[in-house]
């Protein structure tokens, strides 16, 4: 099959996958076509952007095809990547729905969603990129309503599509004041346009993309409709929206910092900068705060997004200091974490998936005791904790130590007001990087250790086998991706070479010994993940060699858990969600603002004896209720006052009308004037 034919198989495969949903809405049959469609589709993808970057490897060649250039292959590749187990995992999550919830709609959606999105990284003018960034938006919110007899889903849905909304405004009057006089869409004449617009204005096509995309992808104070909209949607489709969706909002940020305005002043990349090490910081605190399973996961989106855009913005500053390769390793470790989040939140939000789909729950206080239940569901889970938890040698370690290298460069920026900004954001990475481990010791602690909390973790099951082949894919791409680190840098790093000025010499300096160390420019550290991942090879590898040397008896032992005194251990006697962020929730009060309430029921008999404790605690959500929560109301209020014209008097709506046009003719009149 030639490069030039893939796009048409991507197409066809994903509108043949939305079509048979639609003729076969239920059933073993449905299932598995909606999925082979998506899948095949995903195949395509991931080969035509693969074609493309391996050709700008080796330097050589024609592109791969017309609108594929090296910065889109790389989200069509996570696209794809993402679909493929994310589709095989549909087949055996949606089983459950048998009886109760046709596949048309669901199954129809998902491949124009993944179709979209694909479609977005190959627009190459105005009007086709917001075609398929709209068909993403749409076919993405009703999919968020699958279950909308589900609480909180149409809250979920209206928020989601109200920011999308919202964003696309932004989005167009970035791309108007862009268009040059001829009126061309076309992204070549917008980039030549650009160069002719003076610096404010610049500045301000800049502004308007950031805070349309940056309402895409989750930035703080933007993110209010992902902690409802993500855990809303099945969890198939979770992974596809915090893994892939957000991340167009990245690359769009990139298609105009870079591509159409060719880069710009420094304060740029401060601006991101900062929205990134705000978004990162205040994304962990929050999702320490969740017992919801998948809210907390879609918290740790908004964390991980900005650790994303805190590598573009150190990329933007330096590019605007004149310092191209810090630029290109900060870009690197953007583009790097991009990919490498992609995989492990796709992996666990396919294990928070496995779990609903086995207890009927996403509350961790309900949960407990399911490696045993669920083993190979736990190990997967436990792989992808620790790779968000940025532990060596997995995917996530490798590409924030990028970041932070590129952060630790800043020493070289002339203005030393400007470079101590660098250092604060090296601490806030490295405490969002520290709270975030914290963040899943509970998640992974509360949901699968100790003792079931209820009858449904008891009676929890082990996922089916396609649910299972679609998380061990992921989980083995996150130790690849981190094996690999050596390899993946200086690709990466002619992924942006030539964009915005960048030299085309590759980021990092890679020394090809035993260990494959990984370097950065200036000898700031070196990494050998590669190394690290064959020594606890090794390691893991002499634990059964030292016990068969020590003769160490394998009869297997059962015994009780020292219960501190107490004959029987019981649920009630374990750590709680609640308990474990107790601490930093009292430490970080000041940004909760945490309300409590305890409820004590005394035995009727004597008030020495307590027969229950009730404990409620919330914290206050800031940005909904001093930001959203007033332009809603006041909204509202207009809205309601607006009503009162619509009197259903038809000689009241041909007035409005004569009026209209007697209005519109008066401003033609005055222009023409």
């Amino acid at each position: 099959m030639t490069s030039a034919a893939l796009p048409v198989w991507m197409v066809t495969s994903y509108l043949a996958g939305a079509l048979a949903a639609c003729l076969f809405p239920r059933g073993r049959l449905a299932r598995w076509l909606t999925a082979t469609g998506a899948v095949i589709g995903g195949a395509s993808a991931l080969a035509l952007a693969g074609a493309e970057l391996m050709r700008s490897s080796l330097g050589g060649g024609q592109e791969a095809f017309h609108i594929v250039d090296p910065l889109s292959a790389v989200f069509l590749a996570v696209v794809g990547a993402i679909a493929i187990p994310a589709a095989l995992y549909g087949v055996g999550y949606t089983r459950a729905w048998e009886g109760r919830r046709s596949l048309r709609m669901p199954g129809a959606m998902l491949n124009l969603f993944l179709l979209s999105m694909s479609l977005v990284t190959l627009a190459d003018g105005i009007f086709w990129f917001v075609f398929f960034w709209e068909g993403m938006a749409i076919s993405s919110y009703l999919l968020v309503m699958t279950e909308a007899d589900e609480p909180g889903t149409v809250r979920a849905g209206n928020w989601y599509l109200g920011m999308t909304q919202f964003g696309l405004g932004f989005i167009l009057a970035a791309f108007f004041l862009l268009l040059p006089p001829d009126g061309s869409g076309d992204f070549t004449a917008l980039a030549m346009h650009a160069q002719t617009l003076s610096p404010g204005l610049r500045s301000l096509v800049f502004i308007l993309a950031l805070i349309g995309f940056g309402s895409k992808a989750g930035l703080v104070p933007l993110h209010v409709w992902l902690p409802s909209a993500h855990p809303a949607a099945p969890s198939h489709v979770s992974a596809l929206m915090s893994g892939v969706m957000i991340k167009l909002g990245v690359y769009g940020v990139l298609l105009f910092g870079l591509r159409l305005l060719g880069g710009g002043p420094a304060w740029w990349g401060g601006l991101v900068l900062v929205l990134g090490a705000v978004s990162a910081l205040l994304g962990v605190l929050y999702a320490l705060m969740e017992h919801d399973l998948k809210r907390l996961l879609a918290y740790h989106s908004i964390e991980n997004i900005g650790i994303i855009f805190i590598g573009v913005g150190a990329g933007m500053m330096f590019l605007g200091y004149g310092l191209p390769a810090l630029a290109v390793l900060g870009f690197v470790g953007g583009l790097y974490h991009t990919i490498n989040h992609a995989c492990f939140k796709g992996l666990l939000f396919l294990g928070a998936g496995s779990v609903l789909h086995a207890t009927g729950t996403r509350n961790m206080e309900e949960m407990g005791g399911l490696i045993k239940r669920m083993p190979r569901t736990s190990l997967f889970f436990l792989v992808g904790a620790a790779a968000i938890s940025a532990l060596p040698p997995l995917n996530g370690f490798v590409s924030e130590w990028v970041v932070f290298q590129a952060l630790l460069g800043g020493s070289a920026i002339p203005q030393r007001e400007v470079a101590v900004l660098m250092p604060i954001a090296v601490a806030m990475l490295a405490l969002a990087s520290g709270l975030a481990a914290a963040c899943f010791v509970k998640a992974f602690g509360i949901t699968f250790l100790g003792i079931a909390r209820s009858h449904e973790a008891r009676e929890a099951h082990e996922a089916p086998v396609t649910m299972q082949v679609a998380m061990a894919a992921l989980a083995l791409g996150c130790v690849a991706l981190g094996a690999v680190a050596s390899a993946m840098v200086p690709a990466l790093g002619r992924v942006v070479a030539g964009l915005a000025g960048m030299p085309p010499a590759p980021a990092t300096a890679v020394g090809w010994s035993l260990g494959l160390r990984l370097s950065a420019p200036g000898a700031v550290g070196q990494i050998s993940s590669l190394g690290i991942l064959l020594g606890l090879v090794l390691l893991l590898a002499a634990i059964p060699v030292a016990l068969w040397l020590f003769r160490a008896s394998r009869a297997l032992r059962v015994s009780d858990t020292w219960g501190c005194g107490r004959i029987a251990q019981t649920p009630r006697m374990q750590y709680t969600a609640t308990a474990f962020a107790e601490p930093l929730r009292r430490i970080f009060a000041a940004l909760y603002r945490p309300t409590e309430d305890v409820s004590i029921d005394f035995h009727p008999e004597s008030r020495y004896f307590v027969q229950s404790i009730a404990y409620h605690a919330r914290i206050v959500p800031w940005f909904e209720r001093y930001l959203y929560d007033p332009v809603i109301d006041r909204v509202t209020a207009w809205a309601g006052g607006v009503r009162a014209i619509q009197s259903g008097s038809l000689h009241a709506y041909l007035t409005y009308l004569v009026a209209a046009l007697v209005i519109l003719l008066g401003l033609l009149l005055l222009w023409g004037g």
